[in-house]
């Protein structure tokens, strides 16, 4: 379970298409670029926004809210949500973190389920805690979901009831809450304790006002978790968790009607409170003028200024209010598009930058503009984030930018209504979380395919040219300035920030679009030939041979409807190149994937694919070499001839290349400011016994780099199609796809190299090694604890091993959080590999209090003694084959999944219809298989400990 901390604006998401107001449409013709936009005609009153007759919303006579709907993705599945209009924002003083609080002790004892039965119970059920089974606690709601399979009746039935348990029978144990209290702390402790925690406190009270939610974080005061009683969790509890601030969602595979009578039947003997209080809504009053804020730390890597210009929040409800957020998106789309554009010079003028009109916080809006500056070029970052956006105020946008931005929300508006009747049921259950809480109106796709199939070319560059004048202002307005302490003499005061900003705009003259009316290819390849064909009746696949040696996988699904996912690869990688080229070969798959392609550079590329729904992107790993691709089948084509033109025509280009090495070199100066990145950078050269292939780059190999060796070494390693392998999974027809195939694939150059991969031994040492790193102002460690060795790859030790990692979650959660309540989330992850060589590591990790380090590995290695002797418990290996059983159902129907299983099959050399026999294969694990496992690959012989440690005084 987690709480939503509120973060620096920085991190506000922008994406196009993000709500449920984009259903999916078909591409009408779009006007040329000479078309003159036409005068708006009369207003016309906006109607309500009707509500998606597919969801059954009701409401019982104590004010509970519900909402039900069948569907049927994923099969057999369900997902069943609690939301309570209750937060942090409704805690008095003396509550302080008890919101999130009581979010934890709904797990850990209700009036069904005592202590920690309940967790217990679902595990055995095949849902598994943190993963599946979790919650949030924010500062205006609590969700709790509970993801449930709807083929056991009782399993099914019995998530109402803890439901019903969680909104009115918490027991508030006091011995119980004495337990979480240290399990709380400890989460504060992972998720803060750093630069980003301490930056936020110093400026939330300035970005909300000194509102009441800057003092109301969900975490809470550390002093009140500490010591607060019973009664005053109960307190909170009987105030705001009540039937007529609560809604119950479910979502999944099942009969409505059978549910509704469900909900009526477990929450109809929910009451409220008498003299109940009154539920209010808190604000965020306006800041006049603008309120400038200049805050600094010692850990922080980063020079970065934030303008944020907050507006009354607009809630979508009607078709006004429909459009105009329509109108938003288009807009952050333009400005993403403009300041990604200026990364692509030589020497960018940023690290990052971003400017969007989103939610913020507290019923408000805001224009956010947030850039990152190159160290000791605040100023110049600053300028030209400000002059961009005075650029679309002064001159607005063209409208060949607008119709392009049209036709990317129209591309992912057009692949959700094509997926409506494969949407997963979590999308829907967040539209409706988000109706009862704001009250965002979920009009159903079937009504916005054809509301934005009408209206949206109805958007002119005219309408669009207004919104940067609306949400630019400087009243209302904050101004944030985050950096290292060591520089903060060379900050700005406000005085000067704000000469930069009111000057940045002076002399902006009017975007150019460089676009190009050129086709991707002039003209087919002459194809090549399929010189076998064979076919695996059993998991459904055709293997193609070609005449040139590619091997092309086929598997067509209808999991997705407008979903085509396709992987090629070869082995070799950076393991062919020397030491001495290493860094140049190892940028070079980024560097030419982000460079364009053929004629093309990669701003003229990506305006190019604005309107199709695909994706190519070249990689180059340690031992292979490959393409990624996902696109629909539509658009198959399109990425087909990316894919060839990767293969034959990278391009070559100096800006970027140039651009990328001093991005990478700003990044650089100062990643020794901050504990994670020194502790991170320190566990990759130990775990590699100091390979500097595994290592972060330095300095002086980043100026030995060139792109001469980058392009030839990208070029070699795509010289030779005769090795590759590719597999194809999604919804298309065999023999439509061959001529595609021949064409594109067929044709790529061939010279029958046979190559393989090196062995260069990179992983951990021998031996028992302890290295500790003494970095971080805050009382936080970080612990890993990694076991290795030789391995021999095949399904009998694969499945012990994925056994072994969770029955390992398991006893550790037991055990460090709920016994010691040492830590918040321990983790267990254990990865075994066929190549370049057998091998396995296990990885132990945990964040703590310094004083508890010791005390918590001893405790781990107890654990591990205990399962060596004795082996894992039956009801452990029940819920281990319980999950993997449940999951391997779900991801079988799962495009992803294929994709990545099929490859990974392909590379190891392995049956691929070993998949069929996985769920049965799973009563191999036994108590005593547990005992040897453990016991052979959690051998102390080869351990290393990795902590990080505060700085000492």
């Amino acid at each position: 379970m987690n709480f939503n901390r509120p973060f620096s604006v920085t991190l506000i998401a922008l994406a196009i298409a993000t709500t449920s107001s984009f259903a999916q449409v078909k591409r009408k013709p779009t006007p040329s670029p000479k078309t003159k936009p036409v005068a708006a005609a009369v207003q016309i009153r906006p109607s309500l926004l009707p509500t998606d007759p597919d969801v059954l919303i009701g409401k019982l006579p104590n004010g509970l809210t519900y909402y039900i709907r069948h569907n049927e993705q994923p099969k057999n599945r369900a997902e069943l949500y609690l939301v309570v209009k209750t937060g942090s924002i409704l805690e008095t003083d003396a509550q302080q973190g008890l919101a999130h609080f009581t979010e934890h002790m709904a797990f850990n004892g209700t009036r069904d389920y005592p202590k920690n039965e309940l967790v217990n119970y679902l595990q055995k059920s095949g849902v598994k805690f943190g993963a599946d089974l979790n919650a949030y606690t924010s500062f205006d709601e609590t969700v709790y979901q509970l993801p449930l399979p709807t083929d056991s009746a009782a399993v099914f039935t019995n998530g109402f009831n803890i439901l019903a348990n969680w909104a009115g029978y918490v027991s508030f144990d006091a011995a119980e809450i004495d337990k979480e209290r240290g399990v709380v702390l400890e989460e504060a402790r992972a998720r803060g304790k750093n630069a980003q925690e301490r930056l936020s406190l110093q400026t939330l009270p300035v970005i909300l006002n000194n509102s009441k939610y800057a003092s109301r974080l969900p975490i809470g005061q550390e002093s009140v978790l500490k010591t607060f009683d019973a009664a005053t969790i109960k307190s909170f509890y009987h105030d705001w968790y009540r039937p007529n601030l609560q809604a119950i969602i479910a979502v999944g595979d099942f009969d409505v009607k059978v549910v509704e009578e469900i909900i009526k039947n477990k929450f109809g003997l929910l009451t409220n409170p008498a003299g109940e209080k009154p539920r209010t809504a808190f604000t965020v009053p306006p800041t006049p003028g603008t309120v400038v804020k200049i805050a600094t730390d010692k850990e922080f890597p980063y020079t970065l200024a934030q303008i944020v210009v907050k507006h009354p929040q607009a809630t979508v409800t009607n078709t006004a209010t429909y459009m105009r957020s329509l109108r938003i998106n288009l807009f952050n789309y333009m400005m993403s598009e403009r300041l990604n554009e200026l990364l692509q010079k030589p020497e960018p003028p940023y690290l990052y930058a971003r400017a969007s009109y989103s939610a913020l916080i507290a019923k408000q809006d805001a224009f956010s503009s947030v850039v990152i500056a190159k160290p000791g070029d605040l100023e110049n970052a600053v300028k030209t984030m400000v002059a961009e956006t005075e650029r679309a105020r002064k001159f607005g946008f063209t409208l060949t930018e607008l119709e392009r931005a049209k036709q990317a929300v129209l591309v992912q508006v057009q692949n959700a209504y094509n997926e409506r009747d494969k949407t997963n049921s979590a999308n829907f259950v967040r539209d409706y979380s988000r109706n009862f809480i704001s009250g965002e109106a979920i009009p159903g796709i079937e009504f916005e395919y054809n509301y934005i199939a009408t209206n949206i070319n109805k958007i002119g560059t005219a309408d669009m040219n207004v919104l940067a004048g609306q949400f630019i202002s400087d009243q209302n307005r904050v101004i944030i300035i985050e950096g290292p302490e060591k520089d903060k003499d060379k900050l700005p005061n406000e005085k000067t920030i704000l000469g930069w900003i009111n000057t940045a705009g002076v002399g902006v003259t009017a975007y150019v679009d460089n676009v190009t009316s050129r086709p991707l290819m002039g003209k087919s390849p002459a194809p090549g030939k399929i010189v076998s064909e064979t076919t695996d009746e059993a998991i459904g696949t055709t293997t193609l041979v070609l005449q040139n040696g590619l091997k092309a996988i086929l598997k067509p699904t209808k999991f997705k409807n407008d979903q085509v996912l396709i992987n090629g690869y070869s082995f070799g990688g950076t393991s062919l190149a020397s030491d001495q080229d290493f860094t140049s070969a190892n940028l070079a798959a980024p560097i030419i994937g982000g460079s364009g392609i053929a004629d093309f550079n990669q701003g003229q590329l990506d305006k190019m694919l604005a309107g199709k729904n695909v994706s190519v992107s070249p990689y180059i790993s340690d031992i292979a070499q490959g393409i990624s691709a996902n696109t629909s089948p539509k658009d198959f084509e399109t990425a087909m001839q990316l894919i060839h033109l990767y293969f034959t025509q990278p391009r070559r280009d100096e800006d970027i290349w140039k651009g990328n090495i001093s991005q990478t070199r700003s990044i650089l100066t100062n990643r020794g400011l901050d504990p994670g990145s020194v502790y991170q950078d320190t566990v990759s050269a130990v775990l590699s016994s100091y390979n500097m292939r595994s290592m972060v780059t330095t300095l002086a190999n980043l100026n030995s780099a060139s792109l001469d060796k980058a392009y030839n070494f990208y070029k070699d390693r795509f010289a030779d199609a005769s090795g590759f392998t590719f597999t194809f999974v999604g919804n298309f027809d065999v023999d439509v796809l061959k001529p595609y195939i021949e064409s594109y694939l067929g044709s790529l150059p061939s010279t029958n190299k046979k190559e393989k991969y090196k062995d260069l031994g990179i992983h951990p040492p021998a031996g028992q090694l302890t290295k500790t790193v003494y970095k971080g102002l805050d009382d936080k460690a970080t612990v890993q604890m990694v076991f290795s060795g030789t391995y021999e790859y095949n399904e009998t030790n694969n499945i012990q091993l994925d056994a072994l990692e969770e029955v390992m979650n398991i006893k550790l959660t037991e055990r460090l959080r709920e016994q010691e309540a040492g830590v918040y989330a321990p983790g267990v992850r254990i990865s075994y590999a066929k190549i370049p060589s057998g091998r396995y590591t296990a990885t132990i990790y945990f964040t703590c209090s310094s004083a508890n380090v010791d005390k918590l590995i001893a405790a781990t290695l107890d654990e591990i003694s205990k399962l060596k002797l004795n082996g894992a418990t039956p009801a452990d290996i029940q819920k281990f084959v319980a999950e993997e059983a449940r999951s391997t159902q779900v991801q079988l129907k799962e495009n992803v999944f294929w994709a990545g299983y099929l490859g990974g099959a392909s590379q190891n050399d392995e049956n691929p219809d070993d998949i069929l026999k996985h769920v049965s294969s799973l009563e191999q694990i036994t108590v005593e298989s547990t005992k040897q496992t453990a016991a052979k690959y959690l051998n102390t012989t080869n351990l290393v400990k990795l902590i990080l440690m505060p700085e000492k005084k």
